[in-house]
């Protein structure tokens, strides 16, 4: 029976001993290799006197390694902490104090970038080095290399499903990095829910080309795991590099988020690199149409899956292949073991066709955020329409973000509650206008729109575009040929034309960031 996180690695080497479960490079490791490395790195860090509940932050590129010390700090009963491997020092320090990490797994070049902003993590007790020690001692912390530090055995403990297993830091719309945390059930019952509708089995061979500290990036790990897929563990640096993996390894089971995806249409793909695969799924972001339709394409023989997730839920929603031509732009139903409302403002679930928040319940709802109660409360409520009888309160995430159902049940997003645009008497949805953009003029590669205040309009629309390579074209041309597309209430007041966008970690437009940047430009009144 699957309880905990580190179950995953020890029922898969009973199962598949034998098969192939990470490649990284030229490097495989078989089921039972991994769960035997996991547990050689559990008792290790037993033998820094790692106690329940302890947190083990890993800041490592996507490798072996990576995969191992998150499985083996749940063994050892800590709690791992995934730390994106493109932040810098500043930002990997505000993690590690944020939730008082006791022991860092990472390597000496790391070490030497973060070297100076670690002296500042008074909690932070060992450092341990995948590969080698610094030429140069690096004094402020006890350091080990992995491969000298001796295994001690894990003392039982007391544990339950709903202990907490991990904290994955997000960055939120405002403000810095809030860590959201994870119980092992939560893990357990994601892989579960997304293997189920993915139909995932032995047979798949998955690419990982997301961070592990994003939750759709682990989820590509916690699934291979579950069925005992072949996982290939990848860090993305040229999408002419991607195609070459997918065809090595006979790919079946792709997951991205829209940029990514937008730059991989840009390389040269070959049967060989597509054949095979039976899937892809987009989520952290809406699908644009036309990006959709050059993914569908390329990938003639992959079923599309358009979900629809939160770090705080893990998975909430997602379109059926089946119904993606009869429900364009919907973001589909609840996955499995999930349960979606809408939820208005009196409190009530809204009618077909009522715009309302997201509100998710069941066993992938988290368990707030860290050491943050304030912004806890903001987000995890009570169930909103409770069972008759039950006493006991059962929270729910609320999202954030308006949605609404057609009379079938699908649902399709509107907008964030702090994105939604107020002009000339309409809410707009900024997801509408960039859909316009990318449908009236074709060689938009990119597109955001957001609201200001303006004195005439409530609010006036601002977008950015970043166009295809090659394709020059000024401001006040193309704002003529996107206006065609759009009714008048939507027509941008400004428009900018930008060579690239800012991102999040994650590969998100940044879009808080934008927003205020445009709000300072052109807000009047």
């Amino acid at each position: 029976m699957l309880t905990f996180l580190d179950h995953l690695a020890s029922e898969a080497a009973i199962k598949w001993p034998e098969r192939t479960a990470f490649v990284h490079k030229k490097t495989e490791l078989s089921f039972e290799e991994f769960n035997q490395n996991v547990d050689t790195m559990a008792r290790k860090f037993a033998d820094l006197g790692l106690q329940k509940g302890d947190r083990v932050a890993i800041f490592l590129p996507k490798q072996h390694e990576t995969v191992t010390a998150v499985f083996a700090a749940s063994r050892a009963n800590g709690v791992f902490v995934p730390v994106n491997s493109v932040l810098k020092a500043p930002q990997v320090k505000h993690i590690l104090n944020d939730c008082d990490v006791n022991v860092l797994v990472t390597s000496s070049d790391r070490l030497k970038a973060i070297g100076e902003e670690l002296k500042a993590c008074p909690a932070l007790k060992h450092i341990v080095l995948v590969d080698k020690l610094p030429k140069t001692p690096y004094e402020e912390k006890d350091t080990h290399l992995a491969s000298d530090i001796q295994k001690s055995p894990i003392e039982p403990v007391y544990r339950v499903d709903n202990d907490v297993a991990a904290i994955l830091y997000t960055s939120g719309s405002t403000g810095k990095p809030k860590g959201v945390v994870l119980s092992h059930r939560n893990l357990l019952a994601g892989a579960e829910s997304v293997a189920d509708y993915l139909n995932n089995t032995s047979d798949d061979v998955i690419l990982a080309l997301l961070p592990l500290s994003f939750d759709y990036g682990l989820s590509q790990i916690t699934t291979s795991l579950l069925v005992g897929a072949k996982c290939i563990l990848m860090d993305y640096f040229l999408a002419g590099d991607v195609v070459k993996t997918m065809a090595t390894h006979k790919v079946t089971g792709l997951a991205a988020v829209p940029p990514l995806y937008q730059q991989l249409m840009k390389a040269n793909w070959n049967e060989e690199a597509t054949q095979a695969v039976r899937y892809f799924t987009n989520s952290g972001g809406a699908m644009p149409l036309v990006l959709l339709k050059n993914l569908r394409d390329t990938f003639s023989h992959a079923s599309p899956f358009l979900m629809y997730g939160l770090t705080e839920a893990f998975r909430s929603t997602y379109l059926d292949p089946k119904d993606i031509d009869r429900k364009p732009g919907s973001m589909g139903k609840a996955i499995p073991n999930a349960q979606i409302m809408v939820i208005n403002e009196q409190g009530q679930e809204c009618e077909a066709g009522e715009i309302g928040e997201l509100v998710h319940r069941g066993p992938h709802v988290s368990l707030g955020y860290w050491n943050d109660e304030a912004k806890t409360a903001e987000r995890f409520k009570p169930v909103p329409v409770k069972q008759e009888g039950l006493v006991l309160t059962e929270m729910a995430v609320w999202s954030g973000d308006q949605v609404k159902r057609d009379e079938e049940g699908f649902l399709f997003f509107v907008g964030r509650n702090d994105e939604m645009i107020k002009t000339s008497g309409y809410r707009v949805s900024p997801m509408e206008v960039e859909e316009a953009c990318y449908q009236g003029a074709e060689e938009v590669a990119e597109a955001v729109a957001c609201g200001v205040n303006d004195n005439e309009l409530g609010q006036a629309i601002v977008v950015l575009l970043v166009l295809k390579e090659g394709i020059d074209f000024d401001e006040k041309v193309m704002l003529a040929k996107i206006k065609k597309a759009l009714p008048n209430f939507m027509h941008p007041k400004y428009l900018e034309i930008r060579s690239d966008l800012p991102r999040n970690p994650n590969g998100k437009v940044d879009r808080s960031n934008l927003a205020k940047e445009v709000r300072n430009k052109y807000a009047h009144g």
